[in-house]
């Protein structure tokens, strides 16, 4: 985007903030086709085409992308850099000396989280739990055991019995959902399920640019498909008329089966979505 605004030139006699929204569009609408946007990608471009709306009419071109450059940096530094650090203050204050950190797939919050709590000489331990077919959680073992974190590394299945042995289940979030439901890597809305079921308690760490209006009650209405030959090998179901892979990539967890949920602003409950997007600017 920001090198899309610096080679952006306005047609002659024609308003910036009008024509870059013009010349925009057809952009984003194939990026969209090629992949969905992500919650968190949608409501950047929201905040930023706000802020587009916002220029002088007779802002000149040069004044105008400093501008926006500036908006988009002050985005990335204070929602995503600055979010991520409070977070990561705030989660640290929750791990007790011993505790034993469950945690699901990968997610590059939560890796931040206990790396610097590591570096903060808390002691505790990790279960990196994974699944089938994109195996994200190696990454996330690999870069916790570099870091000299002690690890335990399970497949979902083996959930409910290693579950007795956590103390706190630590999950990161694709999207909060204005009615409270969490969408997650698939297999999120299972930990969560058992973590219940055990009373360990279960807090989702998301920053609040990742907070959306949309409202999902299950994983059906809306999700992604992930490339089928990740499921099985293509010569196994391509002449199968009766057999179709389906690897959907996200699911959704109720809120009840959430603790809470660590933002930049505070701890708060999942159900606090609709306040947290009334008070948050644009």
């Amino acid at each position: 985007l920001k090198q899309t605004i610096s080679d952006f030139v306005t047609p002659e006699h024609k308003n910036f903030a009008r024509s870059f929204e013009e010349h925009l569009g057809p952009a984003i609408d194939h990026l969209m086709a090629c992949r969905p946007f992500s919650v968190s990608m949608n409501n950047a471009h929201k905040s930023i085409m706000w802020h587009v709306k916002k220029l002088p009419h007779n802002i000149s071109d040069g004044h105008a992308k400093e501008a926006l450059e500036t908006v988009i940096n002050n985005y990335i530094y204070v929602q995503i850099h600055m979010a991520g650090k409070a977070i990561c203050i705030a989660a640290q204050n929750k791990i007790a000396k011993g505790d034993v950190i469950l945690t699901y797939g990968y997610s590059s919050l939560i890796e931040r989280i206990l790396t610097s709590a590591h570096t903060n000489n808390k002691q505790f331990s990790v279960i990196v739990v994974d699944s089938a077919p994109w195996y994200e959680g190696r990454q996330l073992l690999h870069r916790l055991v570099r870091n000299n974190i002690q690890c335990t590394y399970v497949l979902l299945s083996a959930t409910s019995f290693i579950m007795t042995r956590a103390t706190k289940v630590l999950l990161g979030a694709h999207a909060l959902l204005a009615n409270g439901y969490v969408m997650g890597r698939a297999g999120s809305s299972q930990i969560a399920l058992v973590a219940k079921h055990f009373n360990v308690p279960v807090l989702v760490c998301c920053e609040t640019y990742k907070f959306t209006e949309r409202v999902q009650t299950d994983s059906i209405v809306f999700n992604e498909l992930g490339n089928e030959n990740d499921v099985m090998p293509k010569e196994q179901w391509l002449n199968n008329r009766y057999l179709t892979p389906l690897g959907l990539r996200y699911d959704v967890t109720t809120s009840d089966l959430i603790t809470a949920v660590v933002t930049e602003i505070a701890i708060l409950p999942c159900t606090s979505v609709p306040v947290v997007l009334r008070v948050r600017p644009n």
